[in-house]
C-alpha cells in the first residue's frame, strides 16, 4: 500500500570550480508541516548567472531565493503552474529593472533557471535558459528541458532566453506523473557540458545518498576539466502520496465560502469573538486560536461573489501579496497552522483606530506628530515598492493608528504586483465617502501611474493632516472624466492653516499634481522637500514672510510649548 506522505531524498552541491567566484546558486526545501507538504510539495531549484553579465551572481541568488520563498508564501489554492509562473514573472521583472537601474555601470542581472516541484504524484518543472533537468526512470535517461540557446559556429553559442533579459518572460512549463524510484538531476552547464550521460547514469545507479551522488557528479566535472562553475541537485522519489493530484486540486480550488459568522462559532480551530467590519465585498472577524490562545483577524469573502471567479482569484491573491511584503508598518499575514475547510485568510490583530477617525478626533495635530505619521506611511509604501507592488488604494480608512501614534497599512485588495498581472486593472471604488478623494485621477482614466499613484495618495493624506481639508476641495469626489479634473484648482494649504510656510505648501502641491509629469517621481523626493526647505520654492517670496512662517513652523515642529500657546491664542483672537 502506498504511503499517504510524499518522501523525496535530495542532495545539492554548488562550487566555483576553477573560477574565482561562484555565480551559480542551487537550493531545495522540504516543508516540515504535513499540510504544507501536501498542498505545496517539495521544491528544488538551480540558477546559473550569465558570465557576460556583471551581476550574474546576484541574479542567480535572487532567482533561487525568491522562487523558494515566494512559492511557499503563495495561496494553497493556486495551481503549481499558475504559482510558479507568477513568481518567476515577478522575479524576472525585478531583475530586468535592476539591469536598467545600473545600466550606466554596465551591470546585467541575468541568469538561467530550472525549478522542479514534486507535489502529490506529479513533478512540475520550469525552465529558462540552458540549465537542464534530467529524469532517470527504469534504466531510461531523458532530458526534460530544451536549451534556450543558438549555436553560431566554432563551438560557440549564445542564450536566447534568461531571467532578467526582457520585461516579458517566456517560461517553459511541463509536468509528468511520478513513479517510486524516479531520479532527477538539475544541472548547470559547468556540469552537464563536461559529464557524459553514461557517467551520470553510473552515478545514479550506485547506492550512495543523493548528497554523495551530487558530490560525485561535481568531482567528475572537475576531473573532466570543467572551466565553469559547477552545480547540481539530485532528487529521488522514495514514496508517493496515495491521493491523486486531481482530487487534491478539486479540494483546494472548490473551497466553499464560509457563512456569516457569529460570536462563539468555531471554524478550523478558530473561535469567533466579534465581527469587526463588514461590507458588500468582505467581512473581518476577531477570532481566537484555540490551540495558542492568540487573538487574530480572519478575513472572509462575501457570499455575494461566490460565483465570481475573478473576485475569488483576487481574494486569494491578497494573502500572497501580504506574505511577500514585510514591514513593521504593514499588517502581517498569519501563516495557517491547520488545513482550511473554507475560503479565508488570517492577519495579525492590531489595536488602534482608522486614521480617518483619528483625524476627526485630532484636528490640526502638532506638526511633529503629523510629519512623523507621514514618514511612517512612506516607510510602509517603500516596502510595497521594493517588492514591485503598488497599494493603489491608500487612504486614511486603510491605515490603523494606535495610542502611541504608530501606524500600520492594511488591505491588499487593490494591490497591483508588476510582472504577475496580464493586464493592468484600475481600482474600482464602491462609492464610499472619501474613497475617490485619495485616488490618483490616472486610475479613473484607465492609466497605471505606478508608484506615483501611491505618492498622490500620501501627499493628499499629508495635506489633510496639516489642514483638515483636501487639496482640491470636496468637488473632487464628483469628478468622473478628465474634463471634470481640468476644472479643479489646488487650494493653498496656508489658506486653511496660516502657519504653513510657502516651501512646505509647494511641496504638497507638487505631490498632488494632477499632471503626472509635474508630480514628484518618487516618495523619497517628496519627503525630502517636505522636511527640508527647497530653495527653489522660496523664489519670488518676500524674505520676511518666508522667514516668519518657517520659524513658526519649525518652532512648532520642535515641540515648543510657548510657540504653540501663542499660535493658539492668536488664531482664537483672529476668529
Amino acid at each position: 500500500m502506498q504511503s499517504t506522505t510524499l518522501k523525496v531524498n535530495l542532495g545539492c552541491v554548488s562550487d566555483a570550480g576553477i573560477k574565482p567566484s561562484n555565480e551559480d546558486a542551487a537550493n531545495f526545501r522540504v516543508p516540515e508541516l504535513d499540510h504544507q507538504l501536501e498542498h505545496k510539495g517539495v521544491c528544488c531549484v538551480l540558477a546559473d548567472g550569465v558570465s557576460t553579465a556583471e551581476a550574474g551572481r546576484e541574479a542567480s541568488d535572487i532567482a533561487v531565493t525568491r522562487f523558494v520563498e515566494d512559492y511557499y508564501l503563495a495561496p494553497d489554492t493556486w495551481s503549481v503552474a499558475h504559482c510558479g509562473q507568477k513568481v518567476l514573472s515577478a522575479t524576472n521583472l525585478s531583475l530586468f529593472k535592476k539591469s536598467h537601474k545600473f545600466r550606466q555601470e554596465e551591470k546585467g542581472f541575468l541568469c538561467t533557471f530550472v525549478g522542479l516541484i514534486f507535489k502529490s504524484q506529479t513533478a512540475h518543472f520550469f525552465h529558462v535558459g540552458d540549465s537542464r533537468i534530467y529524469l532517470y526512470r527504469d534504466n531510461e535517461f531523458k532530458q526534460l528541458t530544451q536549451d534556450h540557446s543558438t549555436f553560431i559556429g566554432g563551438g560557440k553559442s549564445y542564450l536566447t532566453r534568461a531571467l532578467g533579459m526582457d520585461n516579458n518572460l517566456h517560461v517553459d512549463y511541463g509536468k509528468i506523473e511520478l513513479k517510486v524510484g524516479d531520479q532527477f538531476v538539475l544541472s548547470s552547464d559547468g556540469m552537464h557540458d563536461f559529464v557524459t550521460e553514461q557517467d551520470i547514469i553510473n552515478v545514479l545507479n550506485n547506492d550512495s545518498s543523493e548528497k554523495d551522488k551530487a558530490q560525485q557528479l561535481l568531482e567528475l566535472a572537475v576531473n573532466n576539466d570543467s572551466d565553469d562553475n559547477i552545480s547540481c541537485v539530485v532528487a529521488k522519489i522514495e514514496e508517493l502520496s496515495n491521493q491523486s493530484l486531481d482530487d487534491l486540486n478539486a479540494k483546494l480550488t472548490r473551497l466553499p465560502f464560509p457563512p456569516d459568522l457569529q460570536p462563539g462559532m468555531k471554524l478550523d480551530g478558530y473561535k469567533v469573538i466579534r465581527e469587526m467590519f463588514a461590507s458588500p465585498r468582505s467581512q473581518l472577524y476577531l477570532v481566537e486560536d484555540e490551540d495558542s490562545g492568540e487573538q487574530i483577524v480572519m478575513k472572509t469573502p462575501s457570499i455575494n461573489y461566490s460565483q465570481d471567479t475573478a473576485y475569488i482569484d483576487r481574494f486569494i491573491q491578497e494573502e500572497w501579496i501580504g506574505k511577500r511584503i514585510s514591514s513593521d508598518k504593514i499588517v502581517k499575514i498569519v501563516q495557517q497552522s491547520r488545513p482550511r475547510t473554507c475560503l479565508y485568510y488570517l492577519m495579525e490583530f492590531v489595536e488602534g483606530t482608522g486614521l480617518d477617525d483619528w483625524i476627526g478626533l485630532n484636528p490640526l495635530p502638532a506638526p511633529k506628530d503629523a510629519i512623523d505619521i507621514v514618514k511612517q506611511i512612506a516607510k510602509g509604501l517603500d516596502a510595497f515598492h521594493k517588492n514591485d507592488s503598488v497599494h493603489q488604494d491608500l487612504r486614511p480608512a486603510n491605515i490603523l493608528i494606535n495610542d502611541e501614534n504608530q501606524i500600520k497599512i492594511v488591505d491588499f485588495g487593490s494591490t497591483f504586483v508588476a510582472g504577475t498581472a496580464e493586464l493592468f486593472n484600475p481600482i474600482e471604488h464602491e462609492g464610499a465617502l472619501g474613497t475617490a478623494t485619495y485616488s490618483d485621477p490616472q486610475y479613473l482614466l484607465g492609466k497605471n501611474p505606478g508608484i506615483q499613484g501611491d505618492l498622490y495618495a500620501l501627499a493628499t493624506i499629508a495635506y489633510e493632516l496639516f489642514t483638515g481639508h483636501w487639496p482640491y476641495g470636496e468637488q473632487v469626489e464628483n469628478c468622473k472624466t478628465a474634463f471634470d479634473y481640468d476644472h479643479l484648482r489646488y487650494q493653498s494649504a496656508s489658506y486653511h492653516n496660516p502657519i504653513i510656510p510657502i516651501w512646505f505648501d509647494r511641496a504638497l502641491e507638487k505631490g498632488v499634481q494632477l499632471d503626472i509629469e509635474k508630480r514628484y517621481p518618487t516618495i523619497q523626493h517628496f519627503l525630502k522637500d517636505l522636511t527640508h526647505p527647497n530653495p527653489d520654492y522660496l523664489l519670488d517670496v518676500p524674505e520676511s514672510s518666508t522667514e516668519h512662517n518657517t520659524i513658526m513652523f519649525w518652532g512648532i515642529l520642535s515641540g515648543s510649548m510657548i510657540v504653540l500657546l501663542l499660535i493658539v491664542i492668536s488664531m482664537f483672537n483672529a476668529s
